[in-house]
């Protein structure tokens, strides 16, 4: 079993002090390792002061090289080069690679580097160098001048690439971030449709009852109003709810507001169709779903029971929600005319309504259709399929 403080060791991203503190100890680290390799070859006299001078000039500024990038680099650069004519070992061009990366990664892009010739060519001179071997005569010290720019130009490109990785990096998850705004409006858009227009269609139908018959049975006319009441301030509820998680969301203590009904609200649901004169039969045989799943069941019913109240009332609904263990199935089928038209309203699919269902139906891969049933009346079906077990 992996021990979680190793991995979270290795996991946390060290701070600036930290990769600066890095810095300087790997400078002094090889300041003394190549002071120690000057004094070895240079005998029982150890290293000349000079010797000594220009190894630590050419490391020590390493010790600050993500504080002064470009500075540090062109110190380190001049002094390799003085190392390299001077005649000490040619491991000084560590320092100048070691230099080289961080300006890589600080210098913006520009169409005139031409990187990846770059990086060829300093792969083809340190593989065809290594193939050779050591090179003898007065040609050394030129031969030490192309290795190092071939070094040189292999770092700036392993710079360049981070450097692109990075920018990589950081648009990916600005474009996963603007998607799951995204994906989170279309959401809320999607349960405000569903909330207002249920809750609406309801209201008219009973505003409408109310004016029909508010002269001659003033009572009825009253218990229609107070439907209307109850469901319009059951409405602003929840509207509040979803407008809260717009205001709230971002609050990392903000309490979740979302509204998640779920299949256990179905009879409330067919209680409110039954007040705008829709009778709902339920038969609900569906345990233990994914809560998403649960809410685009309890959706999908909402939009098809309301068109039921805005197309069709009055009439008689059955609504059957059956899960097999592998699949969901919801089936809304009713007695009225077959159409979706209201006098003067949009066309047949022109709406949000079975859009929005359709959409809900497509997030899980299922099939969805909704027309004039064989029978009379019309019907809405849809299967969605689910991992048994799933929990959200």
């Amino acid at each position: 079993m992996d021990d979680p403080e190793l991995r979270n060791l290795f996991a946390r991203r060290l701070g600036r002090r930290q990769l600066a503190g890095l810095d300087a100890a790997f400078a002094v680290v090889m300041i003394m390792l190549m002071l120690a390799v000057t004094g070895n070859r240079a005998g029982s006299g150890g290293a000349a002061p000079a010797e000594i001078a220009i190894t630590v000039a050419t490391w020590l500024p390493l010790a600050v090289r993500r504080l002064w990038p470009r500075p540090v680099c062109a110190a380190v650069l001049a002094m390799t080069a003085v190392s390299v004519i001077a005649g000490l070992p040619p491991e000084a061009l560590g320092a100048a690679a070691y230099a080289v990366y961080p300006v890589a990664l600080d210098v913006p892009r520009r169409r005139w580097l031409p990187t990846p010739v770059i990086g060829v060519v300093s792969c083809v001179v340190l593989f065809g160098g290594t193939l050779a071997g050591p090179v003898g005569g007065g040609a050394d010290q030129a031969v030490t001048l192309v290795f190092g720019a071939a070094v040189l130009g292999g770092s700036w490109t392993i710079g360049r690439a981070v450097r692109e990785r990075r920018a990589y990096a950081a648009r990916s998850a600005r474009q996963l971030a603007d998607r799951a705004v995204t994906d989170e409006r279309l959401r809320i858009a999607r349960e405000l449709h569903d909330v207002v227009a249920h809750s609406m269609s309801l209201i008219a139908v009973k505003a409408g009852v109310a004016v029909h018959v508010a002269d001659a049975r003033p009572q009825e006319a009253l218990d229609a109003l107070r439907v209307i009441e109850t469901t319009s301030r059951g409405t602003l509820a929840e509207m509040r709810h979803l407008l809260g998680v717009l205001r709230e969301g971002s609050m990392p203590d903000a309490p979740d507001l979302a509204p998640v009904p779920d299949l256990s609200a179905l009879p409330a649901l067919a209680e409110r169709a039954a007040m705008a004169g829709v009778r709902v039969d339920l038969d609900v045989r569906a345990p233990d779903l994914p809560e998403s799943l649960a809410v685009s069941a309890y959706r999908i019913v909402q939009e098809a029971v309301t068109n039921v109240v805005k197309h069709a009332a009055p009439a008689r609904c059955r609504v059957t929600v059956a899960a097999d263990g592998g699949a969901l199935r919801i089936h809304v089928a009713d007695d009225g005319p077959g159409t979706r038209v209201l006098p003067g309203g949009p066309p047949p699919g022109a709406g949000h309504g079975l859009v929005g269902m359709r959409e809900r139906v497509m997030m899980y891969g299922g099939d969805f259709s909704a027309g004039p049933g064989a029978s009379g009346g019309f019907e809405v079906a849809a299967t969605m399929p689910y991992e048994t077990g799933a929990t959200t």
